[in-house]
């Protein structure tokens, strides 16, 4: 019997023991399908689109707004274990918005730091080359006569100030010639005369022939030539008041000509004018003193450089722009008149703050930036912008030169904080519209339970009417 009980105790003993370890190894056994039970009872897994995060549903497919394939939606990815308690508590805040590693990889948000800068404002306009207006001139007929010789019979020939153009026989001119030449011969007879008036009076009568001859277009140097001869001269040369090139010839050989008539006009094409369109709401950026390109197309893309010398002060009601004369040199006459050229101004603006234009969300109503307050964390800010310059524009206030902003992936931060409820009324670019009780809602979708901010596409929807777009079925 007490063999027995010594047999008996111990079996006792390793039956509970393996009851026991038995039970614990069952329930261990259980509590992972547990864990997996609530978790997927917590959660089910949810997909959204990539470039529209408010897209969110329940199973694989396309975003209805833009085709793309929708891809996982990572629950509570913006609370992983990078961020300090502090970031936790920042994104909590009205408008602030923290994102993951993973959240920035998929946006592809990039961040850019502000900097100090001056923009070069280029003004473009179209012109047209004209002549130089101080470079113009008439060469005239001084006296009636008859055109013997022409020495210029084209348009378009070269002309110089030095060489005659034509030459004229007038009677009127050999009658004053033969005149000067008698008053020359009597100041040389009377100017031995005792008494001083009548030896006066032959230095007038030079004095009143050479006034007449003059008059008449004889020049200093003719007039001496032809006291030297003694002898009138036939046939008188014209000369062009400045040397360059025949733009118009109004005579021909052997033709009379009366006083004042013109025979040529003459244009110097060695500087021009060209006069450019100012559109009316750039006109207060031009300043006469500029520098201004010019570029032709004719010329193969050549480029002149020349200064506005003039803004006229009238406006034409046509085209609402206002004309700008360029003085410029024109180097072996490249530059031809009535020719079509175009002409940029680059007008240095005041310095300040100068961020890309993507950085730039503008709803409408004001312009907000995204500011990363800290690794993952992004503030809004109100700017006020001022002149945008290809792909930069500078920002008058509201951020500082060293504030990092969101250059791409902005708008995808902008709804993530509609999604969270951060407060933005940014109604006017997101599509969305208020309901009755004052919250956001996208058009079309309606918020479910689960997770507060989010936008859930219904299990079910009610069938459309006729006629009506099926939000599901569009793509693009």
């Amino acid at each position: 019997m007490a063999l027995n009980k010594k047999i008996a105790i111990p079996l006792v003993v390793i039956i509970l023991a393996a009851a026991a370890g038995g039970g614990w190894f069952l329930w261990q056994k259980k509590q992972p399908g547990k864990a997996t039970d609530q978790k997927a009872a917590q959660g089910k897994q949810l997909y959204t689109c990539s470039m529209h995060p408010f897209i969110i549903k329940d199973k694989p497919g396309t975003c209805p707004i833009c085709g793309m394939e929708l891809i996982k939606k990572i629950e509570g990815a913006g609370d992983t274990g990078t961020q300090t308690p502090e970031q936790k508590q920042l994104a909590e805040m009205l408008g602030h918005v923290s994102m993951s590693a993973n959240q920035r990889i998929m946006a592809n948000v990039a961040t850019v730091a502000a900097k100090q800068g001056t923009l070069n404002k280029e003004i473009n306009a179209v012109g047209i080359v004209q002549y130089d207006q101080t470079r113009q001139a008439k060469v005239t007929a001084w006296i009636a006569g008859r055109i013997d010789k022409l020495n210029v019979n084209t348009v378009g020939a070269y002309v110089s100030k030095d060489k005659p153009v034509a030459e004229v026989y007038s009677p009127d001119l050999v009658a004053t010639q033969q005149e000067y030449l008698l008053a020359v011969k009597s100041r040389d007879q009377l100017k031995n005369s005792p008494i001083p008036s009548i030896s006066q009076n032959g230095d007038g009568l030079v004095a009143s022939a050479k006034q007449r001859l003059m008059l008449f277009g004889v020049k200093e140097n003719q007039i001496n030539e032809l006291e030297k001869a003694g002898k009138p001269i036939i046939r008188l040369p014209i000369y062009t008041p400045l040397s360059g090139i025949v733009i118009e010839k109004m005579v021909q050989q052997g033709q009379y000509v009366n006083t004042g008539e013109v025979l040529f006009n003459i244009a110097d094409l060695s500087k021009v004018w060209v006069e450019i369109d100012v559109f009316e709401n750039e006109v207060p950026y031009v300043r006469v003193g500029q520098q201004v390109e010019i570029r032709s197309a004719i010329e193969h893309g050549a480029m002149f450089n020349g200064r506005i010398s003039f803004v006229y002060p009238f406006h034409d009601p046509k085209t609402h722009t206002v004309k700008a004369r360029v003085e410029m040199p024109n180097p072996k006459h490249a530059l031809k008149p009535d020719m079509f050229v175009n002409a940029i101004i680059k007008v240095p603006l005041a310095k300040g703050i100068v961020v890309p234009v993507t950085a730039v969300i503008d709803t409408g109503k004001r312009q907000l930036v995204w500011v990363e307050m800290s690794p993952g964390m992004f503030e809004p800010r109100e700017v006020q912008a001022g002149e945008r310059i290809d792909d930069k524009v500078q920002i008058l206030s509201g951020i500082k030169a060293g504030d990092k902003v969101a250059v791409s992936g902005s708008y995808l931060i902008d709804s993530e904080s509609q999604l969270k409820g951060g407060g933005q009324d940014h109604s006017q670019h997101t599509g969305a519209k208020p309901d009755t009780k004052g919250q956001t809602q996208s058009a079309g979708q309606q918020p479910q339970g689960g997770h507060e901010g989010q936008v859930v596409a219904p299990a079910q929807q009610p069938p459309a009417k006729k006629g009506t777009l099926k939000m599901d079925d569009m793509k693009m």
